[in-house]
């Protein structure tokens, strides 16, 4: 892979390097032209560089720079490449984290939904033991009350048949209405 990007590298010199040269051809041109015509003066830099650029420690500093921005490239890349791995990592991560997290509160929520089922189960067998009790009592209820009722009835009748001896005989109730007794 970093012979590939070398090669690109090299194929494709920098622009700066190459425009230099067409321009001084340009300005060579622009000379033999008569001076009435307005001529654009080349920057002292680029004719500079164009100078230098013959020299053999001109093109070792080209090819150092070259290097360095291969070297460069290189490092970026694997930045680049690194970044994206420790992105990736901590996204599987997360992921794995909100599986955990969705599979414990799944776990959570069928215990409560257990729970909820039992209190229920117990809510109705409490319920159906308090109506129950509330019958036996309403039983027990209706049954005094037979008795008072078969006792008043009986008391009736008790009184009714001294009430009609009485009568027969004659005699008063001696514990009639204290305050009016005699």
């Amino acid at each position: 892979m970093g012979e590939e990007e070398a090669n690109k590298m090299e194929a494709s010199e920098p622009k700066e390097l190459q425009q230099p040269v067409e321009e001084e051809k340009d300005a060579a041109h622009e000379n033999d032209v008569p001076e009435e015509k307005s001529v654009i003066p080349v920057p002292e830099k680029v004719v500079a560089a164009t100078a230098t650029e013959k020299s053999p420690n001109n093109r070792d500093k080209v090819l150092a720079r070259v290097e360095t921005e291969k070297r460069l490239a290189l490092v970026k890349a694997w930045e680049e490449n690194e970044k994206a791995k420790v992105e990736n990592k901590a996204h599987k991560k997360i992921s794995a984290i909100g599986s955990w997290e969705n599979a414990k509160k799944a776990g959570v929520e069928a215990q409560l939904k257990e729970i909820e089922e039992k209190l229920e189960k117990k809510k109705a067998e409490y319920a159906e033991k308090m109506k129950n009790k509330v019958a036996e009592i309403h039983k027990q209820a209706e049954e005094k009350r037979a008795m008072i009722e078969a006792k008043r009835g009986e008391d009736f009748l008790k009184i009714e048949e001294t009430a009609t001896k009485f009568r027969s005989t004659g005699y008063t109730p001696k514990k009639f209405l204290g305050c009016f007794s005699i």
